[in-house]
């Protein structure tokens, strides 16, 4: 599933190729995608309007109608979702799910294989991060490490499960928590009221870090650091560091991956 810093990606994609162009169509390829709103209200909404600017929210991508900010396009890329920018229809997307066609003659696609995705309109981002029950972005610098230690206070669930609850902070997934932990040297069972507060300073510094270098290599595990595990993440993969063959355990209803010999379990 796109985590934060696909989403980044995304929305840095879609910021350099999709700004200040009036709509002139919108084609909804499937209803399933649609969330709160129609494929007709959809159309009314956007024609003749254009995309003004972008933010995120954990991994949600907002983007605002015009300048005067009243109305934002939601998107949300479940399991397999991404955008594509094109010009000629022979170059659509095979999942296409709904079609944004510009006056210039250009075309972004919003993808979703599994039809997992959201795509809906809304008023103000803050309401609606208010009723999805989000918590801060875990990029916003303004969750420091005393908002984390906040957050985190008197939660007595894995350490996995805490940076994936997007109530305590809001983007991280599967993925990168399993990046988050190894990095930090953490076991994905260990809970985290059992990390000391040494321990609780570096996951923190790592979840920023690790997630700063992500976007900085637009989500693309190839462009990775050496020292990353998540080129390794599979059955069979070695640990980048100490070459110890990875192993896979299950935390609630996910699986991580981990180094035995760089992660140990804390009582």
């Amino acid at each position: 599933m796109p985590e934060l810093p696909d989403v980044e990606a995304l929305r840095q994609y879609l910021q350099a190729t999709s700004l200040h162009q009036e709509i002139g169509d919108v084609e909804v390829r499937s209803d399933q995608v649609l969330e709160g709103t129609s494929g007709e209200v959809l159309k009314e909404t956007l024609v003749g309007r254009s995309f003004a600017s972008t933010r995120r929210h954990g991994k949600y991508l907002l983007v605002a109608l015009d300048e005067d900010g009243d109305k934002f396009l939601l998107l949300h890329f479940g399991m397999t979702g991404g955008l594509a920018y094109f010009k000629d229809m022979a170059e659509e997307p095979e999942y296409d799910r709904v079609l944004f066609r510009f006056a210039n003659g250009y075309h972004l696609a919003y993808q979703s294989m599994r039809k997992l995705g959201e795509v809906r309109l809304i008023d103000d981002v803050e309401v609606f991060v208010e009723k999805k029950g989000l918590g801060p972005d875990a990029l916003d610098p303004a969750f420091d490490l005393a908002a984390f230690k906040e957050a985190v206070e008197g939660r007595r669930a894995m350490t996995k499960s805490v940076l994936m609850d997007q109530r305590t902070m809001a983007g991280i997934g599967n993925v990168y928590s399993d990046e988050i932990m190894f990095q930090a040297g953490v076991h994905p069972r260990t809970k985290i009221n059992k990390l000391d507060e040494e321990t609780l300073e570096t996951l923190f510094d790592t979840m920023k870090e690790v997630l700063q270098k992500a976007v900085e290599c637009q989500a693309d595990a190839d462009q990775f650091p050496e020292s990353f595990i998540i080129p390794h993440r599979q059955e069979g993969g070695e640990c980048p560091r100490c070459g110890t063959e990875l192993e896979r355990v299950q935390v609630a209803s996910r699986h991580a991956y981990y180094c035995p010999r760089c992660q140990k379990e804390a009582g």
